[in-house]
């Protein structure tokens, strides 16, 4: 009796551990089905990596910033706080647009991965929206009636200069500004 008291408990325990796995490859292919089925739902086109780098094809920019604003109605508006700080002017300001997109493709890519998916949602998304009001949430509609040029790098005359250098001798002090350097700082910031 004893003898087989032992092969029954093993019979049971592999018996059970082929249920455990059985019931993982159901959760998994679940969670695929799913996150295909938002993937799809939401985000039609594999938008480029980044907004402001996109190439210059309207049609591109179109479809990103139409999956964009599907996106952002099926899941970032759906909290409050990113509701409150969105202001109506956000397609007007790249940076916004490209921390959207950025964050639209990290919760694309936290529906297979659930600890990027907690990140998402403690670290990520809240981010975000710090980071828009910040930047934009005051902004409206009536702030871009007289668009300004885009910004440009200040001082980019200084690059061969500060290359040189850095490529050659880093080790030796930095080359010191010139007198049209200090002359080109002085309208950094001045509307053109």
């Amino acid at each position: 009796m004893t003898a087989t008291l032992p092969a029954l408990h093993n019979d049971d325990r592999a018996r059970g551990q082929r249920g455990v796995e059985r019931l993982a490859a159901v959760v998994d292919r679940v969670a695929n089905q799913l996150a295909d089925h938002l993937t799809d739902r939401c985000c039609t086109a594999a938008p480029p990596v980044s907004w402001l780098a996109l190439p210059a094809d309207s049609a591109l920019a179109e479809r990103v910033l139409t999956d964009l604003c599907e996106w952002m109605t099926t899941v970032f508006l759906r909290y409050a706080d990113a509701a409150a700080v969105l202001p109506e002017c956000w397609v007007w300001h790249p940076d916004v647009v490209e921390e959207l997109l950025w964050l639209s493709l990290t919760w694309q890519a936290a529906q297979r991965d659930l600890p990027l998916l907690a990140e998402w949602h403690d670290r990520y998304r809240p981010g975000v929206v710090r980071r828009i009001k910040a930047t934009a949430g005051t902004c409206s509609l009536e702030s871009h009636t007289r668009p300004r040029p885009a910004p440009r790098a200040p001082l980019a005359d200084a690059v061969g200069v500060i290359a040189h250098w850095w490529a050659v001798d880093r080790t030796a002090p930095a080359p010191e500004p010139t007198a049209a350097h200090y002359a080109a700082a002085d309208t950094v910031g001045s509307p053109s």
